[in-house]
């Protein structure tokens, strides 16, 4: 694997694919005096190969390691930019994957043109914003890889995957702000998060989600787990265990799997286009023609009892006098002069009143296209700081997912903005470092806070401003520098040990996103379970004897692999034929252990690195546990 790149998401992705996938790995980084400084990898992966650590921090110190060592951590090369010449040393001809994670799209595109030329048979994977540009080279990448190497665009050689930073780690980062966690995998459009649950009480039933990833370690009333994990000797955690092995697991918690949702309040909203009728008119106008008609009805009464007449004929009387229409009383008694006199009056209060009310609701349908304001009473909300290229895409997965949403931003030709505008959210436009910005925001009713500039100080300005506001709002913070952000994590969580505290980087969140990719577009994502990682994959039956012509129960292998979903077209269920002209795919959850699986089947399965390996029949370079 060649990994080249000039920000922390090449350490992070190198660090990735030598710590999880065991691969053999060439990192092409700009010269020390122009290169950020390396990231500290996460303890969470950093956790999974101790070894590992000692390998990196030689690599380190001396630019290379051996190859041929421990976990295949390769060697580092220095290059200003990926040129022809600096891909033939980093070995590109002979590569697997080569991985283009240069902040600018123009140098991976200029790299990428200059990679396939040298390695038709080469997997790309390129880091794009532009998701139109982005379609567009993965087609031609796609299409010239197959003219040279004379396979089909499906023949798998020369495959070609682009990818966001921003895409990729916005699935976690709303995650996180919803439910707390960012070991999530999205596919199909859903956000699947694996959750830790505590060991069940004596005659108490756990909930097992979608389905059971893993028993957590064994503690010593375990006697499942007293002899050791899978054979490992350890009372470590067991992975994608049977039905039997949980029911026999005594003082173990539980992984499982189970879907994102937002249960809360929806954001107060009209159509599309249309606003609310709660915003049409200020409160103090509403106060005022309540005030006014309540005067109406009062004047109405007491000319009845004057009078005598009857109800709807007062009315109409009142309403005459309101609008001095009605001739004068001047032959009426004292009480009749004296409310017709204070029936135009009230007319003279209501001109006002109503030219105010055709301004307001004029004013309001001029700016329905325009930023909206937040709505009085909203609350249950999330408070987006923050509309640059990682806040966007942020925004627009929790409107997916029908989260409301303020944003903040300071810049009011944000690249977010017309995002903001077309989705009809929210924009509070200020510093969000100055007093009021974040009240105007309805910090104090947010369900959390996603501080997300570019800024780490001002992220944490506003953090600790909302804690103040709010001690137990759940804050997320965007911050890039690692020793930093632990160091703000623990001091946070000291100082506020009942709120949920969470500091992400956005090249920590993405890199299994790219190391999957630079596989071979099968895995989905990786979730880390204490020492080990899980994976999920997207895998055709098709060519596995071990899954093609068996029953879902059948083809399951207890810490090797489980099949979690199928496949299907719109309108097909599991078991029946595509509909003729189906495009739109979508999965099937939950599948009947007793369906069949074909090999025009596709599916979506949880294994181990090992078992993956094999199922995939790629031969693991090195033997390690799981």
């Amino acid at each position: 694997m060649v990994v080249c790149g000039d920000d922390g998401l090449a350490h992070r992705l190198a660090a990735e694919l030598r710590g999880v996938y065991r691969e053999q790995v060439t990192l092409v980084v700009p010269p020390s005096g122009r290169r950020v400084r390396q990231p500290v990898v996460g303890r969470a992966r950093a956790a999974s190969a101790a070894l590992l650590d000692m390998v990196n921090a030689a690599v380190n110190r001396t630019g290379s390691a051996d190859p041929g060592g421990p976990g295949g951590a390769g060697r580092e090369l220095e290059a200003t930019e990926p040129t022809e010449d600096v891909l033939a040393e980093a070995g590109v001809e002979r590569a697997t994957a080569l991985a283009l994670v240069y902040d600018d799209d123009e140098t991976n595109i200029r790299a990428a043109l200059t990679a396939r030329r040298i390695n038709p048979r080469l997997r790309l994977v390129l880091r794009l914003y532009n998701r139109r540009l982005g379609q567009h080279i993965e087609e031609l990448l796609d299409q010239s890889a197959a003219l040279a190497t004379g396979g089909g665009p499906g023949s798998g050689s020369g495959s070609t995957t682009v990818l966001s930073d921003a895409d990729t780690a916005a699935p976690a980062l709303a995650a996180t702000a919803l439910v707390g966690t960012s070991k999530v995998v999205e596919t199909d459009g859903l956000i699947l998060r694996a959750v830790e649950r505590n060991p069940p009480r004596p005659g108490e039933v756990a909930d097992p989600g979608l389905c059971t990833l893993a028993l957590l370690s064994a503690t010593s009333n375990d006697p499942a787990g007293a002899d050791g994990s899978e054979g490992s000797g350890e009372q470590g955690p067991r992975l994608l265990p049977d039905a039997a092995a949980v029911r026999a697991a005594t003082g173990r918690g539980t992984v499982v799997l189970e879907q994102v949702s937002y249960s809360g309040p929806p954001l107060p909203a009209g159509r599309a286009g249309v606003p609310a009728f709660g915003e049409l008119f200020s409160r103090r106008l509403r106060w005022s023609l309540a005030g006014l008609a309540a005067c109406v009805v009062a004047l109405a009464v007491a000319l009845m009892v004057v009078t005598g007449d009857h109800p709807l004929h007062a009315t109409y009387v009142t309403l005459l006098d309101l609008f001095s229409i009605n001739e004068p009383a001047h032959n009426d008694d004292v009480g009749r002069q004296i409310l017709q006199l204070l029936s135009g009056f009230v007319g003279l209060l209501l001109l006002p009143v109503l030219l105010a009310a055709v301004l307001e609701a004029l004013g309001t349908f001029r700016s329905a296209t325009a930023l909206r304001k937040p709505p009085r009473g909203l609350g249950g909300h999330v408070v987006l700081l923050g509309l640059g290229k990682i806040g966007t895409r942020v925004l627009t997965r929790l409107r997916e997912l029908d989260i409301p949403v303020v944003c903040v931003e300071a810049d009011p030709e944000a690249r977010g903005m017309a995002t903001a505008r077309r989705l009809r959210v929210p924009v509070v436009l200020g510093d969000v470092t100055q007093e009021g910005v974040l009240e105007a925001a309805k910090i104090h009713r947010a369900h959390s806070l996603l501080a997300l500039t570019s800024v780490d100080t001002t992220n944490l300005e506003a953090v600790l401003y909302a804690r103040s506001v709010r001690s137990r709002l759940r804050v997320v913070l965007r911050l890039y520098d690692d020793d930093f952000a632990t160091a703000v994590y623990r001091t946070l969580r000291a100082a506020h040990p009942r709120a949920l505290t969470r500091s992400r980087s956005v090249t920590h969140l993405a890199a299994p996103s790219f190391a999957g990719a630079m596989m071979g577009r099968q895995i989905l994502g990786a979730i880390p379970v204490e020492r080990r990682v899980l994976l999920f994959a997207a895998v055709e039956v098709a060519g596995h004897p071990q899954l093609e012509g068996k029953t879902v129960g059948e083809a399951f292998r207890a810490g090797a692999w489980r099949v979690l979903a199928l496949e299907v077209c719109d309108g097909e269920r599991a078991g029946g034929g595509a509909p003729e002209g189906a495009r739109e795919s979508r999965l099937v959850w939950e599948l009947p252990e007793t369906y069949v699986l074909r090999g025009s089947d596709r599916v979506v399965l949880a294994a181990t690195r090992r078992g993956l390996a094999e199922l995939l029949g790629r031969r693991a370079r090195q033997q390690s546990p799981g």
